[in-house]
């Protein structure tokens, strides 16, 4: 008779961006419980920049990302004045909106699954104009399947 055994395991994926705008880690972060053995549990992601961050939102519809976009634009502008701007003008804007977004969230991880609703996906938001290679750690604890 098997018995359930406790799980923790961690990795470290590097995402590579297009600039500003979302990535989907949806995927990569199932495949990555898939491979865990993880059954129940929980999964925590943790974005290791200060100008990218993390966010689930909805998937089904791009302009909702374009809007959410617009709207970090318009709470942390370019042109807002900002004293720190020894990497460009959108530096300090991009750590505004990691201030105003996540830099971790959790997943609860049912029957070997991610726990997300039928329109939500994970991503990282990219808050810089240029292409950069992003690292988050994802980490999942819980039972064995």
């Amino acid at each position: 008779m098997n018995t359930p055994m406790d799980v923790l395991t961690s990795t470290v994926v590097t995402v590579p961006t297009r600039g500003q705008g979302f990535v989907d880690l949806t995927a990569e972060a199932q495949a990555f419980v898939d491979r865990s053995g993880l059954g129940e549990g929980m999964l925590t992601l943790f974005c290791r920049h200060t100008s990218a961050s993390l966010t689930i939102q909805e998937n089904a519809d791009p302009s909702v990302r374009v809007d959410l976009i617009t709207a970090l634009a318009r709470l942390a502008p370019e042109d807002g004045g900002w004293s720190h701007d020894t990497e460009g003008p959108d530096d300090m804007p991009a750590h505004i909106r990691t201030m105003l977004t996540a830099v971790s969230l959790q997943v609860p991880v049912l029957r070997a699954r991610l726990a997300l609703g039928a329109w939500q996906a994970i991503y990282l938001i990219e808050h810089r104009r240029r292409p950069h290679r992003r690292e988050v750690v994802l980490q999942v604890t819980g039972l064995r399947r």
